[in-house]
């Protein structure tokens, strides 16, 4: 078989296994193949959630390429093409293969539906299609990044990415966060119940806050964030989840908190966001400031492993992605950042805990795949 021939009628699973060492060229023409069909597999999928066809799909379906497109708004030839693309790939389900094209119906597979629907499955991995896109629209910008310095920053990404990353973690923050995994952890736990002042650092769109504040109905939350529109859409999602009295958000640097708000804190927060800080020991030692010397401070960031090898399981790879494409730009998009990117091992954040007062760090027994979760000590 020839490498082309080989190639192209590979799995797509392929693209997910590192290829042994003693791998040949067809093995790697395979991969090339195999990404390049996920790549245009992640737009397509984009596509349909930013057209609203996957929504009318299901909440409708099925329908005919006529019916979604007059549904949508949309064009009717371009919606069929995407409709047999997806039927094609397995995403949608075809009642009547041989029916005339415009009257054909689809539906979406019934597996794929809280995938590509349920904002608050954890299965709703769909938004990470976001990343992709928003990356793929900076990617001069990284190019000249990568060549003469700076960075490309979240407000360049845009709200695709913002979106993307609120999306993905909403499921753990409303939940899992309260129900699961504090807890486990009696001390924090117990805090929460009595009427704790909590500050969430990084709060993005307020997630982490708002699924706390359901939980704990006598502790108030206070988010800060340096992004607007991230706050802005924070203070909308505590509206609509009936907890805008207990938790509010302002868009503020955390480090220039250090002073104005010293000891205001029983518990301070930080939600994977640590590693993308251009600064971070001098947030850390505002959070250190914030909180009462009986305090409790909590950092969630990415498990990566905690040492450099090669080559990586799934996690592993994917948090490198995020961070060449996402992460590390946006560390070193401010003047002086120190560009951690998202694969910050266990021992960098005590390195910047302890430049930052802390008198250590305590990673806490909470099993997550992707996450872990530390104390910084007082």
């Amino acid at each position: 078989m020839s490498t082309t021939t080989q190639s192209t009628t590979a799995s797509a699973s392929d693209l997910f296994e590192v290829p042994a060492h003693d791998a040949g060229v067809d093995d790697f023409s395979t991969r090339v193949v195999a990404a390049t069909l996920g790549a245009m597999e992640v737009l397509a999928l984009h596509l349909g959630r930013t057209l609203g066809w996957y929504d009318a799909l299901i909440d409708e379906g099925p329908l005919t390429s006529v019916e979604l497109a007059r549904r949508t708004g949309t064009q009717e030839r371009y919606a069929r093409e995407w409709l047999e693309q997806q039927a094609v790939g397995g995403w949608l389900r075809v009642d009547d293969a041989g029916a005339p094209a415009q009257e054909r119906r689809f539906h979406v597979a019934p597996g794929a539906v809280e995938v590509l629907h349920d904002a608050d499955s954890p299965a709703h991995t769909a938004p990470l299609a976001g990343f992709a896109v928003a990356a793929g629209r900076r990617f001069d910008d990284l190019v000249h990044a990568y060549r003469h310095g700076g960075g490309v920053s979240w407000a360049q990404l845009g709200p695709d990415a913002r979106t993307a990353q609120a999306a993905f973690n909403r499921p753990l923050f409303l939940h899992q966060l309260a129900q699961e995994i504090v807890p486990t952890l009696p001390d924090l736990h117990a805090r929460l119940l009595a009427s704790a002042r909590v500050a969430d650092v990084g709060t993005g769109e307020g997630w982490s806050s708002i699924g706390l504040a359901r939980a704990f109905p006598t502790a108030t939350f206070e988010g800060f964030d340096v992004d607007e529109p991230s706050v802005a859409a924070a203070r909308r999602h505590a509206a609509a989840h009936a907890v805008e009295d207990r938790v509010t958000f302002s868009t503020v640097d955390a480090a220039d908190l250090r002073v104005s708000r010293a000891r205001d804190f029983d518990v301070v927060m930080a939600y994977e966001c640590v590693h993308d800080m251009p600064d971070p020991v001098s947030v850390l030692a505002a959070m250190r400031a914030m909180v009462r010397e009986d305090g409790y401070v909590l950092v969630m960031d990415e498990r990566t492993a905690e040492t450099f090898g090669a080559p990586g399981d799934l996690v592993e790879r994917l948090l490198y992605g995020f961070s060449l494409l996402c992460c590390l730009p946006d560390g070193l998009s401010a003047p002086g950042g120190v560009g951690t990117g998202t694969v910050m091992r266990p021992s960098v954040l005590a390195g910047y805990a302890e430049l930052a007062g802390f008198s250590g760090v305590e990673v806490l027994p909470v099993e997550h795949e992707m996450f872990r979760f530390y104390r910084l000590l007082l």
